[in-house]
């Protein structure tokens, strides 16, 4: 097999109209690298449909792209040169496809930013200069386009280099080229120009030519987000895969490994490449791996070398720089969901530090929201731990996006970890039991006059109906004892929640949570025994229902395939009326209730 040739991912960006696809389709025609016939073809389509030949044609091949004369979705394409191969994506410049561009960017070794030298630099262009900082690209060009529109004047170029530069270098991006070139013409694209003599430096390819990759991914710590788990029952194959991609690092089979947010050790087993086994795993490879124990693990785990010095951080709270593309403002409080790796976790803004002019750095204000292309500073809470590392260590894994009612509709990167910080949720407790009035009845007066205490008993397995039939059966035996006690299904806590505002389960989940916690700590504050039914709840999930259930404990009964401490574990099989009986005894134990008839 021959050696694999280096290969550059170059992201194309830029202001409407001026002139990324033509740049493109002219460097694709000029280091001939098109497809046999295609320049033929699109210029015989022009004249057959009476429009004038465009180079950008060469990229909008959709109908619909070539009528509206705009690129709407990141064009991808491919050329070689004698040193290396080239992806050159093509990223749209309307707001309307920001984030195509961004999804594009992510994904890029190095950018070139089209500047439109009769327009000059626009609003929008000095926003996708703050985009590809964030993004951290080392490569990076400033193409001004159109000169043939301005005469070829120097004066006119340098006034773009010398605002633009400055604004660059301003928000991190430093030791930019900037060239002349009219693409239309193919005018310093790949051949020199004549009417540009002014201009001493390379053209388009030259300069990409000269860039460097350095890929130095594989020498850095492990990081492997896990994106699914497969298990294979034909031929009695017990393994349980986990497969994804890793993005740093390498690794060997029988190192030892760490997985992050569950804190869960373990060795590798094996290393699956399809078809067979290898010893080592490197970066930018997709692959499947096997571990030693046999504990579960999900898919969104990060996981890592315990070897490795720098470790990522599991935690509920982050700051981060968000760019905002909602149609609605990113408002704090309200529930989005983030993905990090291939993590989902339902997150909130809790507070907006500042909020950046993406088209001047210098301006920075206070708000309570960010608006449609707002840049802030924000702090964000998850509902469950997350994995991650800050973009000073790892780029990778420190990016996210925000979905918005199913639309992605911001990304950010993690700037620190907050994990010292208070919780809202903590806060939010803290000022109930503050502002909370009780009446002149006091605990000790109920529970005489009840003849029990106030508890709430959280029944859990993974058969719900079965769950759900113990609850009722042990609230019908109480009741018939004369406590005071009440069952509550979890299908009934959603029962009255508009579906047409919540955003997706996860979320109905969290909201789902904070009910049962919130009822649950009325009910037993009033004295009552109330009882309710899970399928399942993981350890993030029970630590929120014992938060909202402040300052009362909760009574866990569950079969034994959860990860939570319970306090009475019965066996899947075992009667029902067998297991009422052994919770009943419990509560007698604990002194929950007096007697039982």
């Amino acid at each position: 097999m021959s050696e694999r040739r280096e290969e550059l991912k170059i992201v194309i960006i830029g202001h409407v109209d001026h002139g990324k696809s033509t740049l493109v389709g002219r460097l694709l025609a000029d280091t001939n690298s098109l497809p046999e016939g295609k320049l033929e073809s699109v210029k015989a389509y022009c004249e057959k449909n009476a429009k004038t030949f465009e180079y950008a044609f060469l990229l909008d091949a959709l109908k619909e792209e070539q009528s509206q004369g705009i690129t709407i979705d990141a064009a991808r394409c491919f050329f070689k040169t004698t040193k290396r191969d080239y992806l050159i994506i093509d990223a749209p410049g309307h707001f309307e496809f920001i984030k195509n561009m961004v999804t594009g960017a992510s994904r890029a070794d190095a950018a070139i930013i089209v500047v439109d030298a009769k327009e000059g630099i626009r609003e929008n262009t000095k926003r996708h200069g703050y985009l590809l900082s964030m993004l951290g690209l080392d490569n990076v060009c400033v193409v001004v386009n159109k000169m043939d529109l301005v005469g070829y004047k120097k004066e006119i170029f340098d006034n773009i280099y010398s605002e633009y530069y400055s604004f660059l270098e301003s928000i991190g991006i430093k030791n930019v080229d900037f060239i002349p070139v009219s693409a239309k013409n193919g005018e310093n694209v790949v051949i020199k120009s004549e009417n540009l003599k002014w201009y001493n430096g390379n053209t388009v390819l030259e300069e990409i030519e000269s860039w460097k990759v350095v890929d130095n991914r594989e020498y850095l710590p492990f990081r492997f987000f896990v994106q699914d788990v497969y298990k294979f029952t034909s031929g009695n194959d017990e393994r349980r895969i986990l497969a994804g991609t890793i993005d740093y690092g390498k690794i060997r089979k029988g190192d030892k490994v760490r997985f992050y947010p569950s804190q869960k050790s373990s060795f590798i087993r094996s290393i699956e490449f399809f078809p067979s086994e290898r010893e080592e795993g490197k970066a930018g490879e997709s692959v499947g791996f096997t571990i030693t124990d046999p504990f579960y693990i999900s898919s969104g785990e990060l996981m890592v070398k315990s070897e490795d010095a720098l470790k990522p951080f599991a935690s509920r709270k982050f700051l981060a720089n968000i760019f905002w593309m909602g149609l609605g403002p990113l408002l704090m409080g309200k529930p989005y969901q983030a993905k990090i790796g291939t993590q989902k976790v339902n997150v909130k803004i809790v507070n907006i530090e500042k909020v950046i002019d993406a088209v001047d750095p210098q301006n920075v204000y206070k708000k309570n929201k960010l608006d449609r292309y707002d840049i802030g500073v924000c702090e964000v809470e998850t509902l469950k731990p997350v994995a991650f590392d800050t973009i000073e260590n790892l780029k990778s894994t420190s990016r996210f996006v925000l979905i918005d009612q199913y639309t992605i509709s911001g990304c950010g990167i993690i700037l620190k970890n907050l994990t010292d910080t208070s919780l809202s949720i903590e806060k939010e407790i803290e000022r109930r039991e503050k502002l909370w009035e009780r009446g002149y009845i006091t605990k000790e007066n109920r529970e005489e006059k009840y003849r029990h205490r106030g508890k709430f008993i959280l029944i859990i397995g993974e058969n719900v109906e079965k769950t759900t039939e113990i609850a009722k059966i042990l609230e019908k035996r109480l009741f018939n004892s004369n406590k005071k006690v009440y069952f509550l299904s979890i299908n009934s806590l959603l029962a009255g929640l508009d579906r047409d505002i919540t955003f997706n389960e996860e979320i109905d989940r969290e909201e789902e949570l904070r009910r049962l916690g919130e009822i649950a700590h009325i009910l037993t504050d009033a004295g009552l025994i109330f009882i309710s039914a899970l399928g399942s709840i993981d350890k993030y999930e029970f630590e929120l229902l014992k938060l909202l259930n402040t300052p009362y404990e909760i009574l866990t009964v569950g079969s034994s395939k959860t990860d939570i401490n319970l306090d009475f574990c019965y066996d899947e099989n075992e009667e029902i009326e067998n297991v009422v009986d052994k919770i009943i005894a419990v509560l007698i134990d604990k002194d929950i209730i007096e007697y039982f008839i």
